[in-house]
């Protein structure tokens, strides 16, 4: 049976280079080459049998998928590199061979549940904004917290021109005499400090944040910096698009 082709830039992020998107670009910017030909438009398909390079580095397609659950701690920047020269989530993951990225981002200062894989094709699935995967973050915020002031989140609001899609708010705990609150706020989408500029916007601003969990990944068992193999099970759903959480009894 003959082999189906595939399009180039799937290929690419299927081997952990690059998002799908991102591949695209560097298909566009003329750095990737099939068979010693360059290759600058999009629309190229290949099977396992044509040699991809990117960069002039060959494109090893067959490289292990790996997925990785990361509690990120402060101070850490989610990128795989920094020109200023910080510690970054890949730094953390220095001993785990497949060459790895984060999905989405978390802030400089924001800890919490981060996953880190090499399988860019999943990777573009829960950052779509289709896919809709919740995102749970506990804030220490400034001030009183009611559910009066938390109620335009419900509703959503519009930060820098465009409105939020509504979020699911809680108090967890009030400390008058501090002055001080602790929210539990659940959003899908992944805006740039979306979650600290909603807050802001209802006159809560944010001294610590953490995402507590994403899609039904938790961070039970995880201390910052600690991070754990995927279960084969987990990332079947994740797969198939069931995010749903199922609470531990």
């Amino acid at each position: 049976m003959e082999e189906k082709a595939e399009r180039l830039q799937k290929v690419i992020a299927q081997a952990g280079i690059a998002s799908r998107r991102a591949s695209e670009q560097l298909i566009l910017e003329g750095r990737v080459a099939v068979n010693g030909e360059q290759v600058s438009k999009l629309g190229t398909k290949v099977t396992s049998h044509d040699e991809v390079k990117v960069d002039g580095v060959p494109l090893d397609g067959r490289e292990k998928k790996v997925y990785y659950l990361l509690n990120k701690p402060r101070g850490v920047v989610t990128t795989a590199s920094d020109d200023k020269g910080r510690t970054t989530v890949v730094d953390i993951l220095s001993d785990v061979d497949a060459r790895v990225y984060p999905v989405g981002r978390l802030d400089y200062d924001t800890t919490g549940a981060l996953i880190m894989t090499n399988d860019g094709e999943l990777a573009n699935q829960l950052m779509h904004p289709k896919g809709k995967v919740d995102k749970v973050y506990t804030a220490k915020v400034k001030g009183i917290a009611t559910m009066e002031a938390l109620a335009p989140l419900k509703r959503g609001v519009v930060i820098k021109g465009k409105k939020t899609a509504p979020a699911r708010v809680a108090i967890e705990k009030v400390d008058t005499d501090k002055k001080v609150s602790f929210v539990t706020i659940t959003i899908h989408e992944g805006r740039n400090h979306q979650v600290k500029d909603m807050l802001q916007k209802v006159g809560l601003p944010v001294e610590k944040l953490r995402r507590d969990r994403y899609a039904f990944l938790d961070l039970v068992g995880l201390q910052p910096s600690e991070y754990r193999d995927l279960k084969h099970d987990e990332v079947k759903r994740l797969k198939a698009g069931d995010y749903r959480y199922l609470r531990r009894k």
